[in-house]
């Protein structure tokens, strides 16, 4: 999630510009957008000598302004870089209201059409300036041309204060050769495996490229420090970080890219994008534009997975449903609330696609024809103190590659750890068959079924073992965190079974199944892992 709310969120896109501004380059005054109008006369600086020419753009928007305001800005021939300041007043405003917060971006001389060739970069509110040239941008951004024609600068006013949001915006165009292309350095899409194994990584991360703090070799380092074998790149609605990524994979750290999609009705991870292809995030659920985005990181081969979906901060509330995902990050950073929430709401849906036997009784959310779908935890780490890999995934794949780490969080046959300490392995045994983490056993309906759960590296640590019917077992492990739970059922009795593996409450406690109040009944989580779905056999 967000490292704090003031840049949580942006806004759904509308096409109109609702804005009055005006436009100064060397002294004169030219119309830069008009109140309600989406086809503003951009603004334009004489093209004179060579040199730097600045144009400032300012305007108010009231509350109720669209989500993104357009301001068209005309590029002569002959700009090497342009260079976008800007900054907006924040009154104070009753208690309880939101006050003002907005976001800002570039789109080139391709246009703004959603999804289209023309974005340029996006820092949210985590930066007040930036540039870009054919050969370097401020990281969010993307070199390249600086094409004559008509670019737009972007604002996101996703909070608007009762007087209103006064902005001001200069750009500065500057004018010279354009320098040399800049050379993208993508990570490869293979690591040195251990063939078919258990793999860590962790899948939402942050580095400055949007709102972190972390460099992205800050990053690869913590990721090594984790023991963890992969990563995804996730900065929110850009792609800029792909490019750099390279270098600081290795044999032993596969990287993969991605992003995290912030949209006014929730944030989704788009995992295995292809590298230096962004995911466009400009609407809301109303506009009924998600699925076309769903689509493109499935053509690519990547995961669709909400993040953090009961996070508290504005828009970070997952609103889009789950139909269309390929897992759900259920874990987010160190647990909290809002974690028990979409655990309990993920539970509650696995036994609903289970027991109705959903096509293929697997997972995927419905992509693939599949029911049930996958939890996923990861750190959503931006900054110290922030920990990267609290928690992550733990994935069984056929290797260490792109393709085998999505394809085995794909199918839920992972589980999710607080660190690398901890170590679990989940089996069910019936009928002379056994089945895994993600897997599926078909077992006569009454033929007795063995789960058994071994666990170490959570000292004092309570063990749960949970099917649709609720907790069914639990057992507390010993001081120095190691143990092994047995417990018995049948296909009849149960859909699934799961585990959780909790650390003692705040008092010591184990907490207890049965508990009601008003603190949580179980202390943080250490580790919890996908079903093993258990089918009767036909008779």
């Amino acid at each position: 999630m967000p490292a704090d709310p003031a840049h949580p969120a942006r806004r759904a896109l509308l096409r109109t510009g609702l804005a009055t501004g005006a436009a100064t380059a060397l002294g004169l005054a030219t119309d830069a957008a008009t109140a309600g109008s989406a086809s503003a006369a951009p603004a334009q600086a004489p093209a004179p000598a060579r040199g730097d020419r600045t144009l400032t753009l300012t305007g108010h928007l009231p509350t109720g302004a669209p989500d993104f305001v357009h301001l068209p800005i005309e590029v002569p021939d002959g700009v090497r870089e342009i260079a976008v300041s800007y900054g907006y007043d924040k009154p104070q405003v009753p208690a309880g209201t939101p006050g003002n917060a907005c976001d800002i971006g570039i789109f080139d001389e391709r246009g703004t059409d959603l999804g289209g060739d023309g974005f340029r970069g996006w820092s949210g509110g985590f930066r007040t300036e930036f540039a870009l040239s054919r050969g370097a941008a401020t990281p969010g951004y993307l070199p390249g041309p600086i094409n004559p024609g008509t670019w737009h600068i972007v604002l996101g006013p996703y909070q608007v204060a009762p007087q209103g949001l006064d902005y001001r915006v200069q750009v500065t165009l500057r004018f010279g050769e354009p320098g040399p292309a800049f050379t993208p350095h993508y990570p490869s899409e293979r690591a040195r495996g251990r063939g078919r194994a258990w793999y860590r990584g962790d899948c939402h991360l942050h580095t400055v490229h949007s709102d972190g703090h972390r460099l992205p070799e800050e990053v690869a380092a913590g990721a090594r420090a984790a023991g963890l074998d992969f990563i995804v790149s996730t900065d929110h609605n850009t792609s800029s970080s792909h490019a750099v990524w390279g270098p600081l994979a290795g044999p032993d750290l596969l990287v993969i890219t991605g992003e995290e999609v912030t949209t006014r009705n929730g944030h989704w991870l788009a995992l295995g994008l292809e590298p230096g292809r962004s995911v466009d995030w400009r609407y809301r659920c109303r506009d009924e534009e998600y699925p076309r985005f769903v689509r493109q990181v499935h053509r690519s081969g990547g995961l669709v997975v909400p993040a953090h979906p009961y996070c508290p901060y504005v828009a970070c509330q997952w609103k889009f449903g789950y139909e269309q995902a390929d897992a759900v990050e259920v874990w987010n950073g160190p647990w909290t609330y809002d974690d028990e929430s979409a655990v309990d709401t993920w539970d509650a849906r696995l036994a609903v696609a289970l027991r109705s036997g959903g096509p293929g009784g697997g997972p995927g959310g419905g992509h693939g024809g599949r029911s049930w779908l996958p939890a996923m935890g990861n750190s959503d780490a931006h900054s110290d103190p922030q920990v990267i890999g609290l928690p992550h995934n733990v994935v069984l794949a056929e290797d260490l590659t792109r393709d085998a780490v999505l394809d085995g969080l794909r199918a839920g046959r992972s589980w999710l750890a607080e660190s690398a300490a901890v170590k679990l392995d989940l089996t069910a045994t019936g009928n002379g068959r056994q089945a895994g983490i993600g897997e599926e056993l078909t077992v006569p309906a009454d033929a007795p079924v063995d789960v058994r759960l071994t666990v170490s590296g959570v000292p004092g640590g309570t063990a749960r073992l949970i099917t649709d019917e609720g907790q069914m077992h639990q057992e507390s492990l010993p001081a120095d965190g190691s143990g092994t739970v047995v417990w018995r059922t049948t296909a009849s009795l149960a859909a699934y079974v799961r585990a959780e593996v909790r650390h003692p409450r705040a008092d010591g406690t184990p907490g207890k199944g049965n508990s009601m109040g008003g603190d949580l009944p179980w202390g943080p989580m250490a580790a919890l892992t996908n079903p093993i779905v258990l089918r009767a056999e036909d008779r």
